[in-house]
């Protein structure tokens, strides 16, 4: 049993909390609405690897870098977690996208915020 690969997935997700807290992007803007996208862009997740695996195409093989620790049949704690990091990833950057935008339209000035 190893903890290298959850380690690295903590850490990679400890990142994102402290660039979301730094930047006010995904919880730290609205924590309400970050905690139901999250949760939904997980048991979107986990139903796709539930259908992956019943149909024979996702299964799960032991590694000297895993815990070995299966939350279900095929589906090891890491993949939760690393689920979870996927999409608080994705939302960190499409709020990060939507600031830029918004700055960029700002800087545009309001009488040029609609040219190219």
């Amino acid at each position: 049993m190893s903890f290298v690969y959850l380690g690295l997935l903590l850490l990679s997700l400890a990142g994102m909390v402290l660039l979301d807290v730094r930047e006010e992007l995904f919880f730290a803007h609205a924590p309400r609405r970050a905690a139901l996208v999250l949760l939904t862009g997980l048991a979107f997740f986990l139903a796709w690897d539930v259908a992956g695996i019943s149909l024979g195409i996702f299964l799960h093989s032991p590694s000297d870098y895993a815990t070995g620790w299966m939350v279900a049949p095929q589906i090891p704690v890491e993949e939760v977690v690393f689920l979870v990091f996927l999409c608080y990833l994705t939302m960190n950057l499409v709020r990060l996208t939507e600031k830029a935008l918004a700055r960029r339209s700002a800087a545009a000035g309001p009488g040029r915020a609609d040219a190219p």
